[in-house]
C-alpha cells in the first residue's frame, strides 16, 4: 500500500517522502525529529513506533539498534514495515511477515527506502537512485524520488496520496505538504511545492524573528 523514503542533505536537515493507495498517508507514515532523523512507520501501520524509534533514536541507538529492538518488543512487529535514517547516516529497514505484496528495500549514501504492495522491487532502489542523482533543494530531490518510484513501475494499483515533510533544525516542520485524496497526488504535491517553495524561509522568518519579517501581502495587511 505504500511506497517511502527517507534522506538527509547531508547539512543538517532530513525529509521523508511517501506515498500510498490509502488516504493521508502521510499524517499516519511520516516521523522526524531535528538533529535525530527520519522514520517511517507504514504497511499496516502503526503510528505509534514512529515515536518509538526516534526515542530510541535521540538516546543514542544507531537505526539498526532502533529497529531490531523495536522489532523484539513492539507488539504486532510483524504486520508493520520499518525505515529509519540517524542522524550519522545509518539506515536501517525491517519488513514483518505479515507485510503485504511484493516489498522491498533500497538504500543510497543519504537515503533509503522501502515498499509494500509493490508492482515489482526494484521500485525502493529507484527511489534512492533517483534522489542520490539529483541537486538541490530536498523538497525537490524528495519529489524526484516519488516520481522515479512511478516511473519503476510503483504500486501495484494507482496511488491515491503523497506527502513531504522536512526538519531542519527550526523545532518544527519547516515543509509538510500533504496531498490526502487525489487522482494524481504526486503531480498535486508538485503543484504545491512550488508554490510553497518560494516563501518557506519567510515563514521560517515569521516563526523565530517576527519583527524582522517581510510583509504577508494579503489582504488586510497594512504594513
Amino acid at each position: 500500500m505504500t511506497f517511502s523514503i527517507a534522506a538527509t542533505d547531508g547539512h543538517g536537515r532530513f525529509g521523508i517522502a511517501v506515498s500510498s493507495s490509502s488516504p493521508a498517508v502521510a499524517a499516519r507514515c511520516a516521523h522526524l525529529r531535528d538533529n535525530i532523523g527520519a522514520v517511517s512507520s507504514q504497511n499496516i501501520t502503526d503510528p505509534r513506533l514512529g515515536k518509538l524509534l526516534l526515542d530510541r533514536l535521540q538516546s543514542g541507538a544507531s537505526a539498526r539498534e532502533a529497529v531490531d529492538t523495536v522489532a523484539l518488543e513492539a507488539p504486532s512487529v510483524d504486520y508493520r514495515q520499518l525505515v529509519v535514517l540517524d542522524a550519522h547516516g545509518g539506515s536501517a529497514v525491517f519488513s514483518g511477515a505479515h507485510t503485504l505484496g511484493v516489498y522491498a528495500e533500497g538504500r543510497g549514501s543519504y537515503s533509503v527506502a522501502a515498499g509494500n504492495m509493490l508492482a515489482n522491487r526494484e521500485v525502493p532502489q529507484a527511489m534512492c537512485d533517483a534522489f542520490e542523482a539529483s541537486v538541490g533543494e530536498l523538497e525537490v530531490r524528495l519529489l524526484r524520488a516519488l516520481r522515479a518510484a512511478l516511473e519503476a513501475g510503483g504500486e501495484k494499483g494507482p496511488v491515491r496520496s503523497a506527502g513531504i515533510s522536512i526538519v531542519s533544525g527550526h523545532g518544527w516542520r519547516d515543509t509538510d505538504l500533504r496531498v490526502d485524496w487525489h487522482e494524481e497526488p504526486i503531480n498535486e504535491l508538485d503543484r504545491l511545492l512550488q508554490v510553497w517553495l518560494p516563501q518557506r524561509e519567510d515563514y521560517v522568518v515569521r516563526g523565530l524573528d517576527p519583527a524582522s519579517s517581510v510583509g504577508y501581502g494579503v489582504p488586510g495587511d497594512d504594513r
